[in-house]
């Protein structure tokens, strides 16, 4: 008992000073990740399910043994500081986790959070690699050398919706999106697209999806322009009370979902997609089609007593992404190697993660498919389709579908490579 007691001991000595022992009595350093998002207030559920996917990849590196460079063992920790929707706040928390953990990279999910931060990344002495959550074509346009995003960009969203609409004969739409640099960019996109291909735009009515909960006025003003279509979206669980009161005020079209809104989470909160029906968006987590994804939901729920989504999986491959990426560099330290290495740490394929990432563009932006799915007239999800944006031949496109480990009931969309994004 006294040995077992001891040993004990020695293991949270050793734990204490950041560094913990492997199987083979070895002692792996720690290095610590960094965390600001917003934890409290109106947004704390998308921040909480973005920094749990980065504790499971963090958990599940370290169950696996961490890893090695240069023959040291290293293992991770997440620090997490809440900064609500404030940038400011997000500033702050950066310099901390800086300052008093020395970290290599911090991650973020918001876009106003994440052009302050990386003011400030690369100042010489204490730079960190910011590691973004936001599809905003934005983020990559900021030209920052020490910053990633996860992602697809929002804009093979727009094009991949559009086009599904315009496919069922939809051809006016009018817009009921969120408010803030969000909003304005989708609707400036998608304005900009669907009067491309030649439809029409009846009505723009933003709302505040942030601190309203009745949205019968703008409804009612984007409705009687008799739209086919309505582009909505914002934070999920208002976006599931704007599609509750335009089906209250007899709308019978369809809906386009901006990204950020995701059909599960609304379909939880409507109880049924019976409300649903001819919906346009990103396709749930567990439709997801790779072979991982349905034990990495199942076990998610049951280690977080929540449904997952898109925020946990896209920051858990992320987590795996770096780990990756400093492996290659050689160094946990160097983060100008890290972001080097970068393009060494794909592909993260179907067999084990809830979505492939298969590279990423010199500016940042990580080679994920876009998930997209329909809900037919009768309330019925229709069959996922993958858009892949990266490519600039069809002979990419195929070879890329060729290495792929994902399940066979799908649609391949390919979306040209145009420009950086």
């Amino acid at each position: 008992m006294r040995c077992g007691k001891g040993i004990a001991g020695m293991v949270l000595a050793l734990m204490v000073f950041g560094i913990a022992a492997d199987g083979y009595g070895q002692t792996a350093k720690e290095v610590v990740i960094g965390y600001t998002g917003p934890i409290s207030g109106i947004a704390a559920e998308y921040g909480q399910d973005c920094a749990n996917g980065i504790e499971m990849a963090i958990n599940d590196i370290n169950a696996a043994g961490g890893i090695t460079v240069k023959g040291q063992k290293h293992v991770f920790k997440l620090a997490k500081l809440d900064e609500g929707l404030d940038p400011t706040a997000s500033v702050n928390n950066s310099r901390r986790l800086r300052d008093q953990y020395k970290v290599p990279a911090i991650f973020n999910p918001l876009f106003n959070s994440l052009a302050a931060i990386a003011k400030i990344n690369q100042e010489k002495g204490n730079e960190f690699l910011v590691m973004a959550y936001t599809s905003t074509p934005k983020v990559i346009e900021i030209d920052n050398k020490l910053l990633t995003a996860s992602p697809p960009p929002f804009t093979i969203y727009v094009k991949a919706f559009s086009d599904i609409a315009w496919e069922k004969g939809w051809r006016k739409a009018a817009m009921v999106a969120t408010v803030g640099a969000y909003g304005e960019e989708w609707r400036h996109a998608f304005r900009e697209y669907w009067q491309k291909k030649g439809g029409e735009i009846t009505a723009d009515k933003p709302a505040n999806y942030y601190a309203e909960t009745d949205f019968s006025a703008p409804l009612t003003a984007a409705l009687a322009t008799k739209p086919d279509v309505m582009l909505i979206g914002g934070p999920s669980a208002s976006t599931a009370l704007v599609i509750e009161q335009a089906r209250g005020l007899g709308y019978k079209g369809g809906f386009i979902l901006m990204d950020q809104a995701k059909m599960d989470f609304i379909e939880n909160i409507l109880k049924s997609t019976k409300l649903m029906y001819n919906t346009i968006g990103v396709a749930p987590v567990e439709q997801s089609p790779t072979v991982a994804a349905p034990a990495l939901e199942k076990r998610y729920r049951s280690l977080y007593k929540r449904m997952s989504t898109w925020e946990v999986w896209l920051n858990y491959n992320a987590m795996f992404a770096l780990s990756r990426a400093m492996a290659a560099a050689g160094t946990v330290e160097d983060v100008y190697a890290i972001r080097a290495a970068f393009p060494k740490a794909f592909p993260l394929l179907g067999d084990k993660f809830p979505s492939e990432f298969l590279g990423i563009t010199p500016a940042g932006r990580m080679y994920c498919p876009g998930s997209i799915q329909v809900i037919d007239q009768a309330g019925k999800y229709g069959q996922v389709q993958l858009a892949l944006w990266q490519y600039k031949t069809e002979k990419e496109f195929k070879e890329s579908i060729a290495q792929s480990q994902i399940n066979a009931n799908i649609k391949w969309v390919f979306l040209k490579f145009e420009k950086e994004q």
